[in-house]
């Protein structure tokens, strides 16, 4: 039996007369950027996220660049962000101008730990970038306490958490902003690059819109050093048709995680721990094991696909010599990029699949 490591195929069957519907929608229209899929999309989703405001992006690194930009973070700041994430999100801190101060996450969950973050803040401090990695939340109500008591902002990188919850509360209402990635792999995804801002703060939702079209309020009307980066009309039209299944999607990705932490006995393989406080959307099933790589190959003779996130962590890559960190400086991120192995994790895995993986699994 082969099990890919992510498939899209039983998703887009499903919906492929809405998908089909959407490209037709817009082809009749004739009209492909900032228009009426574009606002009814953005809409949407602020409802959904349970935000006042969305701004649909180019991709998810735009969408955390410019609400950076937006809150006036660039030049001599300061940006703290966790060790372990996708490049992405230090990228962002860059790309504003900014420098990014990295920090150990917790050795469990995997996300930044709110206890090292107060040791890394400065006078220069500016923001905190929480990664809501894999599909569980932050611990936000001690870095919102964090970010109060020293004046920072708060950007939520969601790139991984579309609908997970903290203490009952939706990720991407924490902060300030909120960064979100539909790379089409992502719980909600389009068929190509696209993201979104969200926020409540309706003057940040001005200037991030403005800054998206060229630093433009109005037609050759430009107030800000503004880049090109707009969600189109034919991506938030297939984002669309994929929301209102987001939720019974997720619903999906839960039940084959529960299946994995009940079923999985083999002890050399660390299962994911799952916070009480989240409602976890498990765009990633990260277990660990100290035979990662054989583990890997492995199930790689037997059909099953996986992937590493991520082998070698931010400050020990090349493009990060600059800032001047060296191995062992963040043992625990160092530790989850040695053994951390993700498996087969989306919307219609059939029982048999989910079977296979278990038992091969069980039997290394």
């Amino acid at each position: 039996m082969k099990v890919p490591f992510v498939s899209f195929l039983p998703m887009e069957r499903e919906l492929k007369s809405e998908i089909k519907g959407a490209f037709e929608r817009v082809l009749e229209r004739s009209w492909y950027i900032e228009g009426a899929e574009d606002e009814s999309f953005e809409k949407a989703f602020a409802d959904y996220i349970g935000a006042k405001y969305c701004v649909g992006v180019g991709n998810g690194l735009d969408a955390l660049v410019m609400a950076l930009k937006a809150l006036d973070i660039g030049s001599g700041d300061e940006v703290i962000v966790p060790a372990n994430t996708f490049i992405a999100s230090v990228l962002a801190i860059s790309y504003a101008g900014a420098t990014p101060v990295l920090v150990d996450p917790e050795a469990d969950t995997f996300n930044i730990d709110p206890e090292k973050i107060e040791a890394a803040v400065t006078d220069r401090t500016k923001a905190i970038i929480p990664v809501h990695l894999y599909g569980q939340a932050c611990k936000m109500d001690r870095i919102v306490e964090i970010a109060e008591k020293y004046d920072l902002k708060i950007i939520e990188d969601c790139a991984q958490a579309h609908g997970a919850t903290y203490k009952g509360k939706t990720t991407g209402t924490f902060g300030d902003a909120a960064g979100y990635s539909f790379y089409p792999g992502k719980n909600l995804g389009a068929l190509g690059d696209a993201g979104a801002v969200v926020t409540d703060n309706e003057a940040l939702e001005k200037k991030i819109r403005a800054l998206g079209n060229y630093g433009s309020d109005y037609k050759y009307h430009h107030i800000y050093k503004g880049n090109n980066s707009r969600l189109d009309e034919m991506q938030a039209a297939f984002l669309s048709a994929k929301l209102p299944i987001l939720e019974k999607m997720n619903d999906e990705r839960r039940r084959v995680a529960q299946r994995y932490l009940t079923e999985i006995k083999n002890p050399a393989v660390v299962l994911p721990y799952v916070n009480e406080d989240c409602v976890h959307v498990w765009h990633v099933f990260a277990v660990k094991c100290d035979r990662r790589d054989e583990l890997e190959e492995y199930l790689n003779s037997r059909g099953i696909g996986t992937n590493k996130h991520y082998p070698t962590p931010v400050h020990l890559q090349e493009c990060y010599k600059d800032l001047g960190y060296k191995e062992g400086d963040f043992p625990v991120a160092e530790e989850i990029s040695r053994t951390e192995l993700s498996l087969p994790m989306y919307y219609g895995m059939t029982d048999e699949e989910i079977d296979y993986v278990i038992e091969s699994i069980n039997r290394f």
